[in-house]
């Protein structure tokens, strides 16, 4: 089916903002998950000072908390990995409904959690469920925005899940962790209402041979608008969709399509090798060992490991303040920077605000982690209060608020909605995501091993190799995709393999060489 544009004497002008807030109504049941992520991700932060050797109702030791505030890492690979296949087979739209399911089950068994294995299970039910709402999310907002306000609507994302954490903080304020789980129950059920105003992706459906659909769906999100003002796009994504629906392995093989005889092999090997030709292919890899990359280095040397046990950090290195008032400011930061980030993008692009926010923690760990080599006793455990300095002090609280900063301006998650090709994006996002809360596991539940160990010190010293390490890869391998159509994006790294930053490298190399 091929579709008829019809000629009109009348083209309708439709302004910039009206373009802009179509897609932002659309993305808003997308966000509202984001919103439930942010406060499933940092629920453990408000429970375990609470539940922490509790002498009255449920009651976790040492051991059992640095389990607890980190299960929900472990199952969310789960969660990511399933969020794939969901979206490819149900699509976009629909598969925002779907992950919204295991959020609410998991809030009402938090609610009514008796024991310690309920406990665990429901927030490993959150770790599942906030697993599988990145691909659909990832791949919803990336497919429906314009190349110039992807990066905008992408770092949205941030800032909507920066709420989440401010909203849990702040409740963890005033209300029991009961209470603030029934709480909780609101964003899932507004994100379940709201996909009503949220068409389905062009693409999707142009590669499902839906085109009157996507023409809808199209007009709908370049502001309500008529085929005529959307024809270039529509016909640019309709070529782009034909060659999606061409035989990969042909494609892949440069055969000739009107030959190709792939479908009436055996449907395990076929499925084989399409995998091959899909994820196993340089447009696939290469984007998909730079995120899991970024992400290892982004959870490694900023606030991830500490969340958890954030509330007795802060006692432990003798801050100023209470570290229930701490976590609520470090919430606010973390909301104000992803609101920042939005123009920041605009204005240095992804390229050095990623390197420079990674390079910056690095710095903030180092100096956090001189100060606790400097001011702390070697008898100070984070999870014994009793151990805490008596004599208390500005200088880590600033530095925490500069690390909540610069945590907050970097931006692996804009990437994530960006830097896939159509056949692979919700598999490789899926695989990203995972990747991202397998790094979150490791950190939260390794802080306790390190701390044992060497100490804050040691461990601040160890999230500060992190990042310069870090930096210096993202220096040499991160491309600037600000304002690059998704097909650009994904020629690029079809092409040759290019390092970056090493010309300048190699000139200063040579001027010591004379």
């Amino acid at each position: 089916m091929v579709y008829k544009f019809e000629v009109s004497a009348n083209r309708e002008n439709v302004g910039r903002f009206r373009s802009i807030f179509s897609q932002i109504i659309a993305s808003i049941s997308s966000y509202l998950l984001l919103f439930d992520l942010g406060m499933a991700i940092n629920f453990s932060t408000i429970m375990i000072p609470a539940l922490l050797n509790s002498k009255e109702g449920l009651s976790l030791d040492e051991t059992e908390a640095s389990w607890f505030g980190s299960v929900s890492f472990l199952s969310q690979p789960v969660g990511a990995l399933l969020s794939g296949p969901i979206v490819d087979y149900f699509g976009r739209r629909k598969a925002n409904f779907i992950v919204n399911i295991p959020m609410l089950a998991a809030w009402i068994l938090m609610y009514y959690s008796w024991n310690l294995p309920t406990l665990f299970t429901a927030n490993a039910l959150l770790g599942i469920g906030s697993g599988i709402m990145e691909a659909p999310i990832s791949c919803y907002i990336g497919e429906i925005s314009e190349p110039s306000i992807r990066g905008a609507l992408c770092t949205l994302t941030q800032v909507f899940t920066a709420f989440g954490i401010l909203i849990m903080y702040f409740l963890g304020t005033f209300l029991d962790w009961r209470n603030a789980a029934l709480m909780c129950l609101i964003a899932p059920v507004a994100s379940m209402v709201t996909v009503i105003f949220s068409p389905e992706t062009p693409i999707w459906l142009l590669t499902k041979n839906r085109e009157k659909d996507a023409m809808t769906s199209l007009c709908k999100l370049r502001g309500w608008t008529s085929p005529e003002n959307v024809k270039d796009e529509f016909i640019e994504l309709a070529a782009y969709s034909k060659k999606l629906q061409n035989c990969v392995i042909c494609y892949s093989t440069n055969q000739d399509y009107k030959y190709c005889e792939h479908e009436s092999i055996n449907w395990l090997l076929r499925r084989f090798i399409k995998f091959k030709y899909v994820m196993l292919c340089k447009e696939t890899l290469r984007p998909l060992s730079l995120v899991v990359m970024y992400f290892l280095f982004f959870v490694m040397s900023g606030l991830t490991p500490l969340r958890p046990n954030l509330i007795n950090v802060c006692g432990a290195l003798g801050m100023s303040q209470d570290g229930k008032r701490i976590v609520l400011t470090v919430g606010i930061i973390t909301f104000v920077t992803s609101c920042v980030v939005i123009g920041l993008i605009k204005i240095l692009g992804k390229r050095i605000l990623a390197i420079g926010a990674l390079f910056a923690c690095a710095v903030v760990c180092t100096l956090l982690s001189t100060y606790a080599k400097i001011n702390l006793d070697d008898s100070v455990f984070s999870y014994n209060p009793s151990t805490f300095p008596k004599q208390t002090s500005v200088i880590p609280l600033v530095l925490l608020y500069l690390l909540a900063i610069f945590t907050g301006l970097g931006v692996p998650w804009v990437l994530l909605g960006e830097v896939f090709p159509f056949r692979s994006r919700a598999t490789s996002q899926g695989l990203s995501a995972a990747s991202n809360y397998v790094f979150s596991f490791l950190g939260s539940k390794t802080f306790i091993n390190l701390e044992t160990s060497i100490k804050l010190w040691g461990t601040f010293a160890t999230y500060a190799a992190f990042g310069f390490l870090g930096s210096i890869y993202l220096y040499f391998f991160l491309p600037e995709t600000e304002g690059k159509t998704l097909q650009e994006i994904e020629e690029y790294y079809n092409g040759e393999l290019r390092v970056f930053g090493g010309s300048s490298l190699l000139k200063c190399l040579k001027r010591e060489k004379r």
